[in-house]
């Protein structure tokens, strides 16, 4: 019988922002791995997702990785960056070392670490070239910093440019869509051994949204980011981890809270 304990740490990539349910509350691609992951075991596993928008990677690292250890997770899934990308002082190496310290984290606590690289959205988005210039470095850098570990389990999204392509992202541009969330979903499962559900690699293109451009997408999309930036402000200001205690995710898709559950 097997006991997965999977616990997410990270940004809007994590939180699923772009992949909203009718009510508003975003999914995205690590509720749908970890729902796979039960559905394709045949059995339950547990989940939690501490992710929140508009996290820098340190503190990702800072405000997250220890409450999602303190759970006694199997599995810990990581990704940070894609927010210090925006920043062109922030150095490469300094966010890499992000990553190196959610590995060292993860091997004293003996939890196999499932290692994303964010997807490319550049090709629509202002100073897209420069943006893919530093996530390529980011890139290389991380890959770097677990190079021989062949037990951490990679699933990298940022050189898939099927994904890159503006079907995979929301109005903003700079946040997948469902369709995106499923296709980095596929993947992770794909990189942990289980067999995706096959659509999920591209489903069906849903063309009936509008997309907003020129000043239009200036004024309702760059305009606020950039006022968050002069104001020192967040999209994830006063937003709280939306699974910080275990959900147990059965197959077929019946989620239960079990809160206080042991996890040994």
């Amino acid at each position: 019988m097997a006991d997965v304990r999977y616990a997410a740490i990270g940004d809007s990539f994590t939180e699923g922002v772009g992949d909203e349910l009718p009510d508003g509350t975003p999914r995205g691609w690590a509720d749908l791995a970890a729902q796979g992951w039960a559905d394709a075991l045949g059995e339950p596993i547990r989940y939690a997702n501490f992710a929140i928008r508009g996290r820098l990677a340190w503190p990702i690292v800072e405000e997250q990785l220890e409450a999602a250890l303190a759970l006694k997770p199997t599995h810990l899934s990581f990704n940070g960056g894609g927010n210090d990308m925006l920043r062109p002082r922030t150095p490469i190496s300094r966010i890499a070392d992000a990553f190196s310290h959610v590995l060292r984290r993860c091997d004293e606590e003996q939890v196999t670490l499932i290692l994303l690289s964010g997807a490319d959205p550049t090709e629509g988005l202002p100073l897209g070239g420069l943006i893919r210039r530093r996530g390529d470095q980011l890139s290389a850098a991380v890959e770097a910093r677990v190079g021989g570990r062949d037990d951490v389990v990679r699933a990298l999204n940022w050189p898939d440019r099927e994904l890159a392509r503006a079907p995979y992202w929301s109005q903003d541009r700079l946040h997948m869509n469902t369709r995106g969330h499923h296709r980095v979903a596929a993947r992770v499962l794909t990189a942990l051994g289980l067999q995706p559900d096959p659509q999920w690699w591209s489903l069906p293109f849903d063309d009936s949204g509008v997309r907003l451009r020129g000043a239009a997408y200036y004024r309702t999309h760059v305009g606020p980011w950039l006022r968050r930036r002069l104001t020192r402000t967040s999209s994830g200001d006063g937003r709280v981890a939306k699974f910080a205690e275990w959900q147990e995710l059965r197959p077929g898709g019946m989620t239960h809270a079990t809160e206080g559950l042991d996890p040994s």
